[in-house]
């Protein structure tokens, strides 16, 4: 199956939307590949072709037992040619969950790191050692945020054929956000949605993506802390409700982890007044 680029556009009918004169259009990058959707493909793309351009043969990427990232870079090289090691945080449980089964099944090799040393995943004592391990990769960070990543998600705004004043996005690590505001035109702005309790952290980290990618960051966006819902993969009573009010309104299954929580924090910012009458608001349904 080829991929789906640009991502579909389509506007949301909500009548939650309405009363306040908002307009709210879906960039729909959950369906560019069922293996590879979202923004995975696009925090992918360049860094595949720089592992090319390097010679390596070999993909490491780190992620939790439900990682999408593990997902989509064993499905990246099962497709594109490349061998690959998911380092996986924790000790290893079986049988394999869903996501570990699924990169198994594309051939990708597993190994585990306890949480201690998974803290420091990326020094050069525990880079080593894998290298040792085995033998030369291109190693992709957790999440897959790095500066090519970020030029990734920058080519989102330009397949957008609508005029729009707001784009928003989940943010877990950065990478996406920092690549949508850096390309956004003069008047637009972007908002993340942080799907970490304590996340504050993660405005340094999209200044610091921004300047890897670029040189400079952008002024054009903020990240929203207070939709988290308890924090990365939690969920509450209230969180559930709005997943099952929006099956029932929509027909259609939210990501709980990352989307809902973003859609849920748009209306909540819509019911405010944060968006004047008449704003257009682009939300990326990133998986």
């Amino acid at each position: 199956m080829e991929l789906r680029l640009p991502s579909p556009l389509r506007e949301l009918r909500d009548d939650r939307l309405a009363p306040h004169g908002v307009r709210l259009l879906l960039k729909r990058d959950d369906l560019i590949h069922p293996e590879l959707p979202g923004n995975k493909w696009r925090k992918l793309k360049y860094n595949l072709a720089r592992a090319r351009e390097q010679g390596c043969t070999t993909l490491l990427a780190f992620g939790g037992a439900h990682s999408n990232l593990i997902r989509a870079v064993a499905a990246a090289g099962a497709r594109f040619g490349f061998a690959t090691i998911g380092v996986i945080r924790g000790e290893e449980h079986l049988p394999l969950n869903p996501s570990l089964a699924y990169a198994a099944g594309r051939g990708m090799r597993l190994t585990y790191l306890d949480r201690s040393t998974y803290r420091h995943k990326h020094t050069p004592e525990v880079v080593d050692r894998l290298r040792r391990e085995f033998g030369d990769f291109y190693l992709l960070p957790e999440g897959g945020s790095n500066d090519l990543a970020v030029l990734g998600c920058a080519e989102i705004p330009a397949e957008i054929d609508e005029p729009f004043d707001v784009i928003c996005s989940p943010v877990g690590t950065g990478g996406t956000l920092a690549g949508l505001a850096a390309k956004l035109a003069p008047g637009q702005r972007a908002i993340g949605f942080s799907v970490l309790k304590g996340g504050e952290f993660l405005t340094a980290e999209v200044e610091r993506l921004q300047r890897a990618a670029y040189g400079s960051g952008s002024r054009n966006w903020h990240i929203e802390y207070g939709f988290h819902f308890g924090g990365y993969a939690k969920r509450t009573p209230e969180l559930d409700a709005f997943l099952a009010d929006w099956a029932s309104r929509h027909g259609t299954v939210l990501d709980r982890i990352y989307v809902a929580k973003m859609m849920y924090g748009i209306l909540a910012l819509t019911r405010a007044g944060t968006f004047p009458p008449g704003t257009m608001v682009v939300a990326v349904v990133t998986g």
